[in-house]
């Protein structure tokens, strides 16, 4: 049995030793699988499909210098003949054999040996001879592996710093550093093949009892990040009730070359739970860098399907910018799929780094002017006392008198559904304003500012009418219990009527509201939309809020619709209260 077993062994070792070393493959070998199509996110990861007809080598496998970086669980390649099968995948690092212009004295040399020469060296005097080239000593990738360490992997061929010429006198050996000038006697090979490593990938494929082709269609998807579309609005009113939308997508190309695909572009991200971790298929560690629009939390990220307005000081808003790109083709077809909406369009081709801008959805849907006045809640008198000099100045410019915004409210009236992006308004040729147009589902509503209705004037007033102490008792402690009037006052300098949206929200309990306003209360620990920008406001965190204030109190609002004639003016009044111990 140990007699055997050692036979074994000895078969193993000599079999091994007498393998042939891999060889350097050609470039010229190498494929490149077209890509087919793309589905494209906003948030910059997109799923490619390559697929086409592959050549095939002496093994009637596919070699590939193409690598992606896929993310992790994402790479499924195929074969796309129904008689051929994949069996496996290999990434590896492998020596490829790149034919270039040799463009120093080295690579002119070495691509030249055996070429009748005249050699002037740097010498004191300069030493001129004749010869032939022998060209460059080097130590062979294959003499390297058989002479290194076992399982140290494959070596790039290992080059002296000497030339070999043969003269009249024998052999001469000339330092590269000692040569100032070559002559070539006989016709100049202008060009040079020399190894490199490549990331390459192997699709080994199964053909069965049939001789291998040599060609074979197969495929390959993967989602990796580097291409993203970025949508833009253009809204055209016509002044009677019409709004021509038009969806612009700009496309940025980061991953890699394609020509006449179809580029899904999604409205919705779907959950990619391992976006952030690479598949080991890309022999990398880390993912190739972006560029800015590719980057977590930069400006360009804002334009993401949900609706992330960001509450800079109480209701104010922080617009994106996004840098023009050049145009691109027309109109394309669209389909819903699942909760996603997918606009497609057809024979697309971009370089890596190329920008597009393409419209790609233009259609009329109704609007309607609005007029809104929202009134944020305001510090408590007893808030207010624990701020600093700059804190109380920054309370007072956000306090200041309260303006009527004027905007347009759209009706989705069409199939597609609108999404978070910049939105351009324009009318009779000019610009009147630029925001932001929210994720508005077929059917729904959405408001866009224009401006601040600077005829419409509005003055605000609240006092402190009541305090009663010991008012209310709560786990052993005495709260008082504060009531206030307020009264806002709007007057209509406008030639025509308007009708007015007014909000109004308190901080405790809205006890009355005239003129047929409608008191909503909201407990702020089950529902967090009773804030205007649907977060809390800048001042907020400048005070340390006892652990009763939300058992106690909550937040109050107050809604009027209100129609105002050309030079009349009309009084809101309202009363509320809160407990402050």
């Amino acid at each position: 049995m140990r007699t055997r077993l050692l036979f074994i062994v000895l078969t193993l070792v000599l079999s091994s030793a007498a393998a042939p070393l891999q060889t350097a493959t050609q470039l010229s070998a190498l494929a490149r699988m077209p890509v087919k199509e793309i589905t494209v996110f906003k948030d910059g990861h997109a799923f490619i499909l390559h697929e086409g007809a592959m050549p095939t080598d002496q093994s009637g496998n596919v070699l590939m210098d193409y690598l992606p970086a896929p993310v992790l669980g994402t790479f499924w390649p195929y074969s796309a003949d129904k008689g051929v099968k994949l069996s496996s995948v290999v990434a590896s690092q492998r020596r490829v054999k790149i034919d270039h212009t040799a463009l120093n004295l080295r690579d002119l040399i070495e691509a030249n040996a055996g070429a009748e020469v005249a050699i002037t060296e740097n010498a004191l005097p300069a030493a001129s001879y004749s010869g032939t080239l022998i060209g460059i000593p080097s130590r062979s990738s294959e003499e390297l592996e058989a002479t290194g360490l076992p399982n140290s992997g494959d070596k790039l061929p290992e080059k002296g710093d000497v030339v070999l010429v043969k003269t009249n006198e024998g052999v001469k050996v000339v330092p590269l550093a000692n040569i100032r000038d070559v002559i070539f006697k006989t016709p100049l090979k202008p060009r040079i093949a020399q190894e490199e490593f490549r990331n390459l990938l192997t699709l080994k494929l199964d053909w069965g009892n049939r001789a291998a082709e040599r060609a074979v269609n197969v495929g390959l998807v993967y989602l990796q990040k580097g291409i993203r579309w970025i949508p833009s609005y253009k809204i055209t009113l016509d002044g009677r009730g019409n709004a021509v939308i038009r969806l612009q997508a700009i496309l940025l190309n980061e991953l890699t070359d394609f020509q006449n695909v179809t580029a899904n572009l999604v409205i919705g991200v779907p959950t990619f739970a391992f976006k952030d971790t690479l598949d080991p298929i890309s022999l990398q560690k880390t993912s190739a860098q972006l560029s800015q629009y590719f980057q977590q939390g930069d400006r360009a990220q804002m334009l993401s399907n949900a609706i992330m307005s960001q509450s800079a000081r109480m209701t104010e808003r922080v617009a994106p910018q996004e840098a023009p790109v050049d145009l691109g083709p027309g109109i394309p077809e669209s389909n819903r799929s699942e909760d996603l909406f997918i606009f497609t369009v057809r024979n697309i081709t971009m370089r890596k780094g190329e920008r597009m801008a393409m419209t790609i959805a233009e259609y009329t849907i109704p609007y309607k002017d609005i007029f809104a006045l929202d009134l944020a809640y305001a510090p408590l008198p007893e808030v207010r006392r624990n701020l600093n000099n700059e804190q109380q100045m920054e309370m007072a410019r956000l306090l200041a008198t309260p303006k009527v915004a004027h905007k347009i409210r759209l009706t989705n009236q069409s199939s597609y559904p609108l999404t978070t992006a910049p939105a351009l308004i324009v009318r009779d040729d000019r610009v009147l304003a630029q925001g932001m147009m929210t994720f508005t589902a077929t059917g729904a509503k959405v408001d866009l500012e224009i401006t601040k209705a600077v005829d419409i004037q509005v003055a605000k007033n609240e006092t402190e009418t009541r305090r009663t102490p010991n008012a209310m008792r709560w786990q052993g402690n005495d709260y008082a219990r504060v009531e206030l009037t307020g009264a806002l006052t709007l007057t209509n300098y406008r030639n025509i009527p308007v009708e007015i949206e007014v909000t109004r929200n308190v901080l405790g309990h809205i006890d009355t509201a005239d003129n047929n306003g409608q008191i909503t209360k909201v407990n702020v620990l089950e529902d967090g939309r009773y804030m205007p920008a649907g977060d809390y406001p800048q001042w907020w965190g400048w005070y340390s809020w006892p652990w009763w204030w939300h058992h106690l109190n909550g937040v109050g609002r107050i809604r009027w619709d209100v129609r105002l004639e050309p030079g009349k003016k009309i009084d809101l009044v309202y009363t509320w209260h809160y407990f402050w111990q």
